[in-house]
């Protein structure tokens, strides 16, 4: 059973493989080659970003509010906080996402390069190419590197959100607020490494994407 699993899983990746290669060359074929994907991509991730940096902000606002809650209807301070937890896991999903696509072409698109490298009859030519490769690349692991780190910050923000809405869910009075308040700074902390974290990851993509339409 173990190897039968682990067969399929290798047969899986395969097919994964062979379905983005006849995609990306069904693009090349109508003019659009895997480079401008990839820019296209960070592009998308990035916006992501942008968009998921400010659902968590709004997030820690709607929660900061509850935490002032004086009286009136408590269930619907409970919505308005789980609709912010939803919309914040929903943009942690498409931010998982985004970097899947990113690598996925980009992948693509090393291989391809390099095995045009090896193609070159001319050395300086060779040469030439073999160094935008290398300025690509290390372009490229910065900016992973900083949308993954981004990416980690999120699921901190996540537990306690979630911890706190269904705390709240099932006790609709003034010790679930009590629990919200002790809270708050922690939140707010994890907020700020994530928004941090999510800038820093905005720059490097502007970065990659700039080194790309100047090589």
């Amino acid at each position: 059973m173990k190897y039968s699993n682990q067969i399929f899983v290798i047969g899986f990746a395969v097919f994964l493989t062979a379905c983005s290669t006849m995609y990306y060359s069904g693009l090349e074929k109508v003019g659009i080659p895997k480079r401008d994907v990839l820019v296209y991509r960070v592009e998308k991730a990035r916006d992501t970003q942008e968009e998921t940096r400010e659902q968590f902000k709004s997030a820690l606002e709607q929660f900061s509010a509850a935490t002032n809650f004086k009286g009136g209807d408590l269930e619907g301070v409970y919505k308005k906080l789980n609709r912010e937890y939803e919309a914040s896991v929903d943009k942690a999903k498409e931010v998982r996402s985004r970097i899947e696509d990113i690598e996925s072409v980009s992948a693509a698109l090393f291989r391809e390069w390099e095995q045009e490298i090896t193609q070159y009859s001319n050395s300086a030519l060779k040469r030439s190419s073999q160094e935008k490769l290398d300025t690509t690349k290390l372009y490229y692991r910065q900016l992973v590197a900083a949308m993954k780190n981004a990416e980690s910050r999120i699921q901190p923000v996540l537990t306690v959100f979630n911890d706190q809405v269904m705390y709240l869910k099932h006790n609709l009075n003034a010790r679930a607020i009590a629990s919200l308040k002790g809270e708050l700074k922690t939140l707010q902390s994890n907020v700020s490494t994530l928004v941090t974290a999510m800038e820093k990851s905005i720059n490097e993509a502007n970065a990659f994407i700039s080194n790309m339409e100047k090589s």
